[in-house]
Formats: structure tokens, C-alpha cells, sequence
């Protein structure tokens, strides 16, 4: 990229980070998104300043297709709309700090086709969690294992959020947990008994042994709940890894920490629970977001209506 694009996505990069406060992983998203972005613009010969419109509609028609930036793999729409949002936010920024036209603004912005999230069935739920063992032959990494599978369910968390998780971030006094969401905003949400129950046999027979393999090393976090085999806090594509084996193991193929979370909410609203409460509990700052998941219940939908309207 040219020396003033680098010196842009630097300033831009620092102003997300300080003054908008978005998460790690929100950012490592912007950043290759921008990277993906600005790569192009300099095998086309272009910059942020001498882009237009048309540019960056090719950009993303490039994206969808399959372009070398994205080593020859065509985007999904969403990604490639998420990149779009990515350009959105760089040119917005470089027309109030360098006064470059916003060509980006004029770009429309394709709407998403709303899928509902893919959530398991409580029985599923049930499987994948039972697929990872706790009895007195479980191993630490077991124990840990299962801890963390029930934690995603019980609270519906983000994986990033469960791993950030520190000892004392879980109150046994009031039976909840402390999570830090996006833009470090914070929550406290109910943990369910089951969950307790196997955050409690990991603390007592896994924690210890693990923390004791990292105790001096470089890069050991005292404070995590969650610990590698070597005593390091677990990383997100850990996190990934263990709820993508316990899938398998149950026979419902690769899961991911988000199918749980899809699933958290989905039953809750299926037993009855209000959508803000679910709103509150997943840490969505609009209840729109909270939205998608009142259609995967249209059973219940229609029972209400059936219930309550006065011409059924």
C-alpha cells in the first residue's frame, strides 16, 4: 500500500481502538478487512484519496467473484458486506481528519438476506454436553473441557467472552458471572446449576494441575479461569476446537461456540422468556439484533396468537 494509505489505516486504526473502544476481535476483523482493501487499491494503481465510487463497487464485486486478496476464494455475501462496511468506516474517517472526498458514502449497501440462526435442539444440547466426560476417570483437560461447554450454554456468551474470563469473575454468592462484551461493556448473567456444578469439578480437580504446569513461565495468566495443557490462558481457536470435538463425538458433526449461543437464546424465547431479557442477556445493544431469533419459534408464534387473538 502507499505510504499515506499506511499512514491512514495507523491513524484510523488508533482512532477505533481509543476513542470508539471495539473489542480485540472486532478489530482484528477491521484490520483485515482494511489490509484486503488496501491491497487491491494498490494493484489497481489507486489510493483512498483517488477512489470512486465505481472502484469500490469493483472492489466488492471482486470479493463476491474471487480475487487473488482473497486468495482466489469468493466472499460470502456477508463477509463481502462486512468489508463494505470496513471501506464505509476508513473513508468516513479520511474525509473528517485528511479531508479526502467520501466516495464510499455513495456506495449502496446490499441488503442481507436475514437467515435464522441454526440452533440445536435441547436434546442435542444435552448430547453434545454429556459427549465430554466428568466422571472419576476424566482427565483435567476433560474436566475443563466440560466446564466450558456448559458455560456457553448456561450463558449464552460469546466464546471470546468465556475465555476472557478470570476465577473471580464468577460470584458463587449470587450464582452469576461477570462478562465483558463488545467495546468492553459489561454483564452479569444467571449461571444455571449444571454449569456451576462443572466450573466447581474443574476448579477443584483440573485447575490446579494445570496452573501448576505454567507457573513461571513466560505468557502464564494466574487469573484465567480457563487454562491451556500448559498452564497458558485458552485462545479462541481453542475454544473452537473443543465444542467442534465434543460435536463430533455426539454424532451432530462440527458445532460451533455460536451454534450454543444461537441455541441459549432460542430456547429461552421458546420457553417464554421476554425478548429483552434475552437482549440484556446476550449483550446486544439493539433489540433488533435480538430479533432474528423470535422466528425460529414460529410454533410458538402462532400459539400466542392462537391464545390471544379474539377471531381465531
Amino acid at each position: 500500500m502507499s505510504a499515506d494509505d499506511s499512514v491512514l489505516r495507523r491513524d484510523w486504526f488508533r482512532h477505533l481502538r481509543t476513542e470508539r473502544g471495539l473489542s480485540s476481535n472486532t478489530l482484528e476483523n477491521y484490520g483485515r478487512d482494511a489490509d484486503r482493501y488496501l491491497t487491491w487499491l494498490e494493484g489497481e494503481g489507486l489510493t483512498v484519496a483517488t477512489a470512486t465510487v465505481a472502484d469500490i463497487e469493483r472492489f466488492i464485486t471482486d470479493l463476491r467473484k474471487g480475487h487473488e486478496v482473497t486468495g482466489g476464494r469468493p466472499l460470502a455475501q456477508t463477509s463481502a458486506a462486512r468489508s463494505l462496511s470496513t471501506v464505509r468506516s476508513l473513508h468516513a474517517f479520511a474525509a473528517r481528519d485528511r479531508g479526502i472526498p467520501d466516495a464510499a458514502d455513495a456506495v449502496p449497501v446490499t441488503q442481507q438476506r436475514a437467515d435464522l440462526p441454526k440452533a440445536l435442539t435441547i436434546d442435542q444440547v444435552t448430547a453434545l454436553i454429556e459427549a465430554v466426560p466428568v466422571g472419576e476417570d476424566a482427565r483435567p483437560l476433560d474436566l475443563r473441557d466440560r466446564a466450558l461447554v456448559e458455560l456457553l450454554y448456561s450463558t449464552g456468551a460469546r466464546i471470546s467472552e468465556v475465555l476472557d474470563l478470570n476465577v473471580d469473575d464468577i460470584d458463587r454468592t449470587q450464582d452469576t458471572v461477570l462478562l465483558r462484551g463488545k467495546g468492553d461493556h459489561e454483564r452479569v448473567v444467571p449461571v444455571g446449576t449444571p454449569a456451576l456444578a462443572a466450573v466447581d469439578a474443574y476448579l477443584v480437580r483440573a485447575r490446579p494441575t494445570l496452573a501448576a504446569r505454567g507457573s513461571g513461565r513466560a505468557g502464564s495468566d494466574g487469573a484465567a479461569l480457563f487454562l491451556t495443557a500448559s498452564g497458558r490462558r485458552m485462545r479462541r481457536q481453542s475454544g473452537f476446537n473443543v465444542v467442534a470435538a465434543a460435536g463430533e463425538k455426539a454424532g451432530l458433526g462440527k458445532v460451533s461456540p455460536h451454534a450454543l449461543r444461537h441455541s441459549f437464546a432460542t430456547h429461552l424465547l421458546a420457553g417464554g422468556a421476554d425478548i429483552r431479557v434475552v437482549q440484556e442477556l446476550l449483550g446486544h445493544s439493539h433489540v433488533v439484533t435480538t430479533q432474528i431469533y423470535a422466528k425460529v419459534t414460529p410454533d410458538l408464534l402462532r400459539e400466542s396468537w392462537a391464545l390471544s387473538h379474539p377471531r381465531t
